[in-house]
């Protein structure tokens, strides 16, 4: 039996030694990053990586160029540099504003008063200042402060479920009563827990970090090395953005030298080709660590893993310019030989060739800048970043912001059970009181007696702060029994408080009963009545009849019927209660009942699973999206969830996709990896259990992303690749989440899903509009730097095209709503290219069919006859009327084509939905007034005149030839 001791508790010099030994009781918070470092992270993004490279080379030609005096021509360099620092600085700013959201939303107190014993003396004392060796007092509602060891226990019960899941664990300090199968002793109680029946004596053995609670909050604040997938094809993108630049700038330069010494002005000696030989050799050798890295991304895109040579990765760049200068000494020597001195002038070209040399590199070096995508960050950040705003308004709190985007990727959810998948609240499911028709509340004397029997014959109570929904306080399967009450809009209160008690025998885990002795006000007359519930076969086996509606029958009249009815229930994973009751006289004793009471019937208790769950679940099975739920609870019970959400079919699953916690420990890492995929259910899962799962999974190429609510479930939050915490949930978990749903809905799992797929879909898109103008800008820049024309567009034009309308387009179509239909659609690979075998095709061919239309403009206008012919109208400089003619035409296309980029890949007309774009249409008419506007008022800046109103109209009638063939296509493709 439980019993009761007296303890003295530590002195104050004992609580100075234990404090110094081991510490306070505090969890170490996780060390949060300094702003400075926050800003810094964002330049890891490739696309921001390269563009700072494309920035600092575009600095280097407009040095050169001042330095030649060709003019200061900065645009370009500091229109890349805003563009950087607008990407950066938008996401800088937004996850800080999350941060401080979720900073609000977490506060943790430890000055909570603990009642302890010390100098034999019953005082409070703050948790923090709890130690080791302390005596603590628990009594209903208290949370436990540290871990430690059972001293007595009278009718004990927690609520372990931020640890385990379970949100009712039986105590007890009799070793023959201690439980087997559970997570943890029976005897042993836990930081984070709380009391919800009965009272105990605890000795405090762990503190602060020690204490398992702190234990998994270590684990979920460690650093977990990973890139998020959109960042993977980003990268990629930027590979392959670099060598196509490396290749055509390589190209260019090869063409326009050889073009030049065999078809060009300047006369080239042999040795004086000798030495820029030599020159151009020692560059290449000198720039070995900037194209020989851009050469191993190409034989990495091409699936062929080649390792850097270590003396290119670790050797320096003074080292290898060094070995360049020796190299074109070597050179240079070797011509010596041959009668070529490299210290006489006129060994080497003159100046003006060298000038023409150095202008086709810059011409190739320009064909890098170009090749770059400035919009793009400002793009992706501009998405993520509507996304973290949007999606707050649906209850999810994004506090980092590439979580919007991959929770799209996600291939698996592992999932806890109560509080997400369930209401975290005990209900009652079915009654069966057999004294009652149709289980309905009445006057009848058997109703009374039931209503009677729930009220007084239980500890819990109900907390109606919130008016909406009432809350059980105690044993939560006593405070189901009253919300049922207070369903049929009955006052248990009242109904306690009016029937006197004379006697109360508390629930044990021994007896699986309580009984309560009342002066009855169900019967009249005050007549004393006791009442006992607890364990059906208990509870049945000390009756000797069945009161139903008419009369009271014997026990074995009914019995099987019961048992078939309690094995339904058990079936299905509900937890049962037996009621009985008995008219005794005055003399009789709560310890002296007899086996002759009167069943009243017995009532299935569950937590049901919350009513949008099944519906979520299933949409996210429909868009390939695998989901397993990993619980502390039974076997029985996990799996009776997982049928009711739809994930478990009796028919197709067997034990090969259920496991407990300590069967998974013990299969090898081998044998897991295996068993991973195929398993939906994993119960009695302790923290390390889930975060194993969650690593295998990740292991196996899985996108995983991770619901809890519990600091059990943190470290596997930190693990995944999203981790999703509920915001009602422990400090701990939501500290190591990327999401909080402030809902706690399974639901907002998702919707979560759609926005972040609807994202990367827009993303592309934006991809695809980019890119189709730097396809047409590159070929227009080599293909005029071949043929000998000077490109009609300046620099500051393109800035206008590259920059400002890129950032325009990027908000434009980046503000487009999310698409339903994406669920739809099945999880993208996680080696996907983020450029599809059909954006390939679309940007490569609109792009060279703009640059056929782009090259034919300008040799037919190149003929004065065909300029004077066209322009007859004009009066001043032809030519310069055409350049601004030409440059408008150049942006009417890719306006048009926005159009084209917004409705891709949904199979729709591109004025579908545009009710509900109403960004789209705004930033649509911004770039096309603000082509009106820099045309005509730009300038000798922009090198515009302005154009007459019937030119305006037949530009934008013809380009629009671009937006009514893709909806040809798109119309013929429905088809």
């Amino acid at each position: 039996m439980e019993s009761k001791h007296h303890y003295t508790g530590l002195t104050d010099d004992q609580v100075k030694e234990s404090r110094l030994k081991h510490g306070e009781n505090i969890l170490t918070p996780p060390e949060k990053e300094p702003l400075w470092k926050l800003f810094l992270e964002k330049f890891e993004d490739p696309i921001i990586r390269i563009l700072l490279i494309a920035a600092f080379i575009s600095l280097g030609i407009a040095i050169v160029n001042h330095v030649t005096g060709k003019g200061l021509h900065y645009e370009e360099t500091i229109g890349v540099f805003c563009a950087i620092f607008l990407a950066t600085g938008v996401a800088f700013w937004f996850e800080v504003d999350a941060n401080k959201k979720f900073d609000v939303l977490n506060q943790v107190n430890d000055d909570d008063l603990i009642m302890v014993i010390r100098n034999n003396n019953v005082c409070q004392v703050p948790k923090r200042e709890i130690v080791v060796g302390d005596i603590v007092l628990l009594e209903i509602g208290n949370e436990v402060p540290a871990d430690g060891e059972l001293l007595d226990a009278v009718t004990m019960q927690m609520d372990e479920s931020c640890l385990t899941g379970e949100p009712s664990i039986d105590k007890t300090t009799d070793p023959n009563e201690f439980e087997e199968g559970v997570t943890y002793p029976s005897n042993w109680v836990l930081r984070g827990t709380k009391v919800i029946n009965g009272h105990g004596t605890m000795r405090v053995s762990k503190v602060g970090d020690a204490t398992e609670f702190g234990q998994v909050a270590e684990k979920a604040a460690e650093m977990v090395e990973g890139e998020t997938p959109l960042n993977r094809q980003l990268d990629s993108l930027a590979k392959f953005i670099g060598v196509v630049g490396m290749v055509l700038a390589a190209l260019t330069f090869s063409v326009l030298f050889i073009k030049d010494i065999f078809l060009g002005t300047n006369d080239y000696s042999l040795g004086q080709l000798g030495l820029v030989g030599a020159v151009i050799i020692g560059g290449i050798v000198a720039l070995i660590k900037v194209w020989m890295p851009i050469l191993y991304d190409a034989y990495d895109l091409m699936g062929k893993d080649k390792e850097m040579p270590a003396s290119v990765e670790n050797g320096g760049w003074l080292k290898w310019i060094g070995i360049g200068a020796i190299t074109f000494a070597v050179l240079a020597g070797v011509g010596f030989l041959f009668g070529v001195n490299p210290l006489l002038p006129e060994s080497w070209v003159s100046l003006e060739t060298a000038g023409h040399i150095l202008q086709y590199f810059m011409v190739a070096v320009t064909l890098v800048v170009v090749a770059v995508p400035e919009g793009l960050p400002m793009s992706v950040t501009l998405s993520l970043a509507l996304s973290m705003r949007r999606m707050l308004k649906a209850n999810n709190l994004v506090r980092k912001m590439h979580a919007c985007e991959t929770m799209g990727a996600t291939t698996v959810i592992c999932t806890d059970k109560t509080g997400t998948l369930t209401q975290n609240q005990m209900q009652v499911a079915q009654t069966n009181f057999y004294g009652l028709n149709e289980q309905s509340i009445d006057d009848s004397d058997a109703c009374k007696m039931v209503v009677e029997n729930i009220a007084t014959n239980s500890t819990a109570f109900l907390d109606f702060s919130d008016p909406a929904k009432a809350k059980a306080l105690g044993n939560p399967t006593e405070g189901a029994l009253l919300l049922w009450l207070n369903s049929k809009n009955i006052n248990y209160l009242t109904e306690r408080e009016n029937t006197p008690i004379v006697e109360q025998l508390p629930f044990s885990t021994e007896r699986k009963y309580m009984a309560t002795i009342v002066r009855s006000n169900a019967l009249g007359g005050g007549k004393k009545i006791v009442y006992i519930k607890g364990a059906p076969e208990i509870v049945l086996a000390k009756c000797s009849h069945i009161q139903t509606s008419t009369k009271n029958v014997p026990r074995e009249d009914m019995q099987k019927q019961i048992e078939e009815q309690l094995l339904q229930y058990q079936n299905q994973a509900m937890r049962t209660l037996g009621f009985a009751y008995q008219i005794v006289d005055d003399n009789t004793s709560i310890d002296s009942l007899s086996n002759d009471l009167i069943f009243q019937g017995i009532t299935a208790i569950s937590d049901p699973v919350r009513p949008d769950v099944p519906d979520a679940v299933n949409d996210c099975l429909n868009a390939g999206i695998g989901v397993k739920i990993v619980t502390g609870d039974t076997y029985a019970t996990a799996r009776e969830i997982g049928r009711q959400i739809g994930i478990w079919k009796d028919s197709e699953d067997s034990d090969l996709n259920i496991i407990t916690g300590p069967d998974f420990e013990a299969l090898s890492d081998e044998e897991a990896l295996k068993r991973v995929t195929h398993l939906k259910i994993m119960c009695r899962a302790r923290p390390t259990d889930k975060q194993r799962l969650v690593s295998l999974l990740k292991q196996s190429g899985e996108i995983v992303a991770v619901t809890g609510d519990g600091t059990n479930d943190a470290p596997a939050l930190n693990h995944a690749d999203v981790g999703l915490s509920m915001g009602s949930g422990t400090s701990v978990a939501k500290e190591a989440s990327d999401i909080t749903l402030l809902d706690d809905s399974f639901s907002s799992i998702a919707t979560a899903v759609m926005w972040g797929r609807s994202l990367y879909k827009n993303i592309q898109r934006f991809i695809l509009f980019q890119l189709t103008i730097n396809v047409a800008a590159l070929l227009l820049v080599f293909l005029g730097s071949i043929f000998g024309h000077e490109l009609p567009l300046t620099v500051t034009q393109m800035l206008w095209v590259n920059l400002i309308m890129d950032t325009f387009a990027a908000g434009a179509l980046a503000s487009l709503p999310p698409n339903p239909n994406v669920m739809k659609e099945k999880p993208r690979k996680n080696t996907d290219f983020i450029i599809s075998p059909p954006m390939r095709k679309h940007i490569l061919f609109t792009g060279i069919l703009f640059v056929i239309v782009l090259m034919g403009m300008l040799f037919y206008f190149n003929n004065p006859v065909n300029l004077d012919s066209f322009f007859g109208y004009v009066d001043g400089d032809k030519f310069k009327y055409f350049l601004s003619y030409f440059f408008t035409v150049f942006v009417i296309l890719q306006f048009w084509n926005m159009f084209n980029a917004k409705a891709f890949g949904t199979g729709k007309s591109a004025f579908a939905g545009m009710g509900q774009s109403l960004g789209f249409i705004s930033v649509a008419c911004i770039i096309l007034v603000g082509q009106i506007l820099i045309v005509t008022f730009g300038g000798d800046v922009f090198r515009t005149v302005p154009l007459q109103i019937k030119d305006w109209l037949i530009i934008l009638g013809v380009t629009s030839v671009v937006l009514w063939v893709g909806e040809f296509f798109r119309l013929f493709s429905k088809k």
